[in-house]
């Protein structure tokens, strides 16, 4: 896809900014992990949120806003650590194995896979796609550049990820929720920040003691 037909900025149930050539935290869940209500219950709270920093800020600046949505992440990921209910297909290895291949059969052609850990109903990664710029790219011809973004990439793991697992289980049906949580890291403390998210996701669920003891948590350059 020429760069200049991409939407970097665009909104679904969630805001989705996109920039070409970003490092990328996704979190992708599992059809009905969470409760519609209880979604519902999140948006009216970050709604309430953000009302509440226009009517108390002179000026609502982007940090606070990226603040802000931070919070609600927190309490979105708890849900999916927390679950009661809905499935939990990802807790089967096999499952789990199958959208591991998916998420490095893209690896060194579309993004380098940094990390990922692939929980009960859920999965966080991060990726960079700055891999498919070229070092020596003459930026007046930026438009004329073929790029893969974020969202059809996620289509190209969710779509044939879902239809193994599906063959799996001999099920058929919605295997992913539609929409994934996606962000692009601003600078590299960030960045770093986010691999320590990942990593510690099973060790917060009380799964594990240490990261690397879950089977299916991956850092780049770390041998298990």
């Amino acid at each position: 896809m020429k760069t200049n037909q991409i939407k970097t900025h665009y909104r679904r149930n969630l805001p989705h900014i996109q920039p070409i050539g970003s490092a990328f935290f996704v979190t992708f869940r599992l059809h009905g992990s969470i409760p519609n209500v209880k979604l519902l219950h999140l948006k009216d709270e970050y709604e309430q949120a953000l009302a509440a920093l226009y009517r108390d800020s002179k000026s609502l600046t982007n940090q606070l806003i990226y603040d802000e949505r931070k919070r609600q992440f927190a309490k979105y990921d708890a849900l999916l650590d927390h679950s009661q209910s809905g499935p939990i297909f990802l807790q089967q290895p096999e499952i789990a194995k199958i959208v591991a291949h998916e998420l490095h059969r893209f690896d060194g052609q579309l993004y380098d896979l940094v990390a990922y850990c692939i929980m009960s109903n859920h999965v966080h990664i991060l990726i960079d796609t700055n891999l498919q710029v070229p070092e020596m790219f003459n930026f007046s011809s930026w438009e004329s550049l073929d790029f893969e973004p974020l969202d059809k990439i996620m289509m190209r793991i969710k779509g044939a990820s879902a239809r193994y697992c599906n063959q799996q289980l001999g099920r058929a049906g919605k295997f992913w929720q539609r929409e994934s949580y996606d962000h692009f890291v601003r600078d590299p403390i960030e960045f770093e920040r986010i691999i320590s998210y990942i990593l510690d996701n099973p060790v917060k669920a009380g799964l594990v003691e240490t990261w690397d003891a879950f089977p299916f948590t991956y850092l780049r350059g770390h041998q298990l």
